[in-house]
């Protein structure tokens, strides 16, 4: 637990963590006495981390029910990766404009784990894509835009998983980014942010793939 952070808080972070990881999937109930077991607390700070993700959306409060994991329609979800289109292409812009030697060293490391990561399966492939794009909040150097990023990203995490394993999604993943890095790395603010709002669009047969995979 961080210094400073309640039992509630801590709780909060962790299953967020898990709910983004895709360990908890969307529908999946989360049980009170359960938690409080795995984590050795009592059930008044579960609740409590209960109503924190059921206040970013993360999970429904179901009354007797108990806690779900949301579950998003796919109109929602289409609308809402239109959205984090917008919010990392914005990212990318402030990185092209802002980002530090040192911030476009480590990007290209990362984009070399990814591209080594390629036949590790898409769960692996997911987990360092997910640094990559970390990297560039980082860089875009806007805390704020960072912050309002990554939790948009959470709630929709489990279904970015499920884009990575599309056929064919980790070869376009590993050439969109080098689109991506070659603009900011030439600073080109417009073109970092086109090229970061293709590779989060979900377009044509794309589109239509994952709609038939979502039902």
């Amino acid at each position: 637990m961080a210094e400073g952070e309640t039992l509630a808080s801590a709780l909060h972070r962790h299953l967020e963590a898990e709910i983004a990881d895709g360990r908890l999937d969307p529908g999946a109930r989360l049980d009170e006495q359960e938690v409080a077991q795995r984590f050795g607390v009592s059930r008044t700070p579960v609740r409590e981390a209960f109503r924190l993700l059921a206040s970013d959306r993360l999970v429904e409060l179901r009354g007797r029910q108990g806690a779900m994991v949301r579950s998003i329609g796919v109109h929602a979800l289409i609308e809402m990766f239109q959205v984090m289109g917008e919010l990392e292409g914005l990212c990318a812009r402030l990185a092209a404009r802002r980002a530090s030697p040192r911030q476009l060293e480590r990007l290209a490391g990362i984009q070399a784990r990814l591209e080594a990561a390629a036949g590790d399966g898409p769960d692996r492939f997911y987990d360092v894509n997910q640094e990559f794009h970390e990297a560039i909040y980082e860089a875009s150097c806007n805390a704020f835009l960072a912050e309002e990023t990554r939790r948009l990203r959470n709630r929709v995490a489990a279904y970015r998983r499920r884009v990575t394993r599309m056929p064919g999604r980790i070869g376009d993943t590993i050439r969109e980014h080098a689109e991506i890095m070659d603009a900011i790395g030439k600073r080109e603010p417009e073109r970092a942010h086109a090229a970061m709002r293709a590779h989060l669009a979900l377009l044509g047969d794309n589109l239509l793939d994952f709609i038939a995979a979502f039902e």
